[in-house]
């Protein structure tokens, strides 16, 4: 490699260090207090995440700063967002009288475009000034060749914001790349500064199957949050910042477990056995398939909305035959199937549509499914999918008790709690983030009652 190509090469990696942050232009009295707050610091840091509970705005806020990007620089903004949200947004924009060009095949109008992740290949950096990535937590569900494809659009943008529920505090790798995608350390970099795993080193891959569990550096916790609380800011609700709480009290979730028993026993034994490892697992699911879905099915024979949330083809097509009234949504990504996807979301979401069939990669993020309070799943260890598919629906705004019926059998019944207990960690990992965050935020102020002495030579 040539020098000149060297340092081509160093030119298009390099992210722009520089804080872009102004003071705000628009924001608009409508907002909650709290709301305020999040989108003043938004528009002055420039470059940040918002990592705020589902109903608490977000569609808004980034609405809001990305609103203040162009009117501060009059160059265009970019939202992109999964699939049907876009709609959403548009939405929610004319609300607060916000123009926004909702875009599918790369054309851009002065001032915010959106589009979905889909799509992004359509566009082009060079005719944006600030991007948003929204429920950007969805980004590592994508393929590595497209999450880098989104890394590499924002790259050289000044502006960017990522916007997500769940950017899992315990779930260090994807800071990591949300630090990257925002310019901030390379996530490979505040792995090696921060953290430290079993095998003591930098790999974020599998080992022998399992995923690396990453912990701490011995005195590295503090100065990790204290890190990310320079680029982001996370709010469950409005009191972790000082806010009142009124109007964001969540309803009741009335969570149910339904264990079925399998009619086929597996190879070789006589009674049910709890599946040793991932290969069982598997196997138990394959060979449940009939057996959960007839569950799944009578747990749905109600006159009210429903989601059932799916992992493979088969449980999907099985509940499609069972339940004629409910619309299997499914993954294919032609032009056409895209199309088809966002008017059955836009046609649940309107009514029309009595009961939707899906898997959480699809529809588990960012859809707002007020009208729907009843939900079934077959779980799985993914405790994001698992809080993502909630909170469809159990999100503030949400007017009524929450269902969840979760369908699962003998063999796998221990995921449930393997669940139970990511949750429990997640709570404890947000407390401490929220803590750091206000005292990043706060300035002590010491007091001094001793009177000052003067110098003898002044005296």
């Amino acid at each position: 490699m040539t020098q000149s190509s060297y340092e081509a090469f160093k030119e298009r990696r390099r992210h722009f260090g520089e804080k872009e942050g102004f003071d705000p232009l628009f924001i608009p009295d409508a907002l909650f207090d709290f709301q305020k707050f999040m989108a003043d610091w938004s528009i002055r840091q420039g470059r940040g995440a918002e990592f705020l509970d589902c109903g608490m705005g977000k569609t808004v806020l980034q609405l809001v700063w990305a609103e203040n990007v162009y009117r501060h620089t009059n160059k265009n903004v970019l939202i992109a967002a999964p699939l049907a949200v876009t709609q959403q947004t548009k939405r929610e924009a004319e609300k607060f009288g916000i123009e926004i060009n909702l875009s599918r095949d790369g054309d851009v109008k002065p001032g915010i475009t959106i589009t979905n992740y889909e799509r992004l290949n359509h566009f082009e950096p060079k005719d944006f000034i600030g991007m948003v990535c929204d429920e950007s937590s969805i980004l590592k569900n994508f393929k590595g060749a497209t999450r880098g494809a989104i890394t590499d659009f924002m790259r050289k943008l000044p502006y960017r914001l990522l916007c997500t529920a769940t950017a899992a505090p315990n779930d260090f790798i994807e800071l990591g790349t949300s630090s990257e995608a925002l310019g901030y350390m390379g996530y490979i970099d505040m792995l090696k500064q921060f953290f430290i795993n079993a095998e003591n080193n930098i790999g974020t891959g599998r080992t022998y199957g399992k995923k690396r569990d990453w912990r701490f550096k011995g005195h590295s916790q503090e100065p990790f949050w204290r890190y990310l609380a320079g680029w982001a800011r996370a709010m469950r609700k409005p009191s972790d910042f000082g806010f009142s709480d009124e109007g964001f009290v969540l309803p009741e979730l009335i969570e149910r477990s339904h264990i079925v028993k399998a009619r086929t026993l597996r190879d070789g034994f006589l009674f049910e056995m709890s599946a040793k490892d991932m290969a069982e697992e598997r196997e138990d699911e394959k060979r449940t398939i009939q057996e959960r879905c007839e569950m799944a099915a009578t747990l749905a024979q109600t006159k009210e909305p429903c989601v059932i949330w799916v992992n493979r083809n088969d449980e999907g097509d099985l509940l499609e035959k069972m339940l004629p009234d409910f619309v299997q949504v499914t993954g294919k990504k032609t032009e056409a199937d895209l199309r088809i996807r966002e008017d059955q979301f836009e046609a649940f979401a309107a009514g029309q549509i009595r009961g939707v069939i899906i898997k959480p990669k699809i529809g588990a993020f960012g859809l707002n499914w007020q009208h729907c309070a009843h939900t079934i799943t077959f779980p799985t260890y993914s405790y994001e999918q698992d809080y993502q598919m909630i909170r469809r629906f159990w999100r503030f705004g949400q007017k009524r008790d929450v269902r969840v019926d979760r369908v699962t059998t003998e063999s796998i019944a221990h995921i449930q709690d393997a669940l139970k207990r990511k949750a429990q960690q997640m709570d404890q990992m947000f407390t401490a983030l929220v803590q750091y965050m206000n005292q990043a935020l706060t300035i002590k102020k010491a007091d001094f009652n001793q009177q000052e002495e003067l110098p003898s030579w002044l005296s």
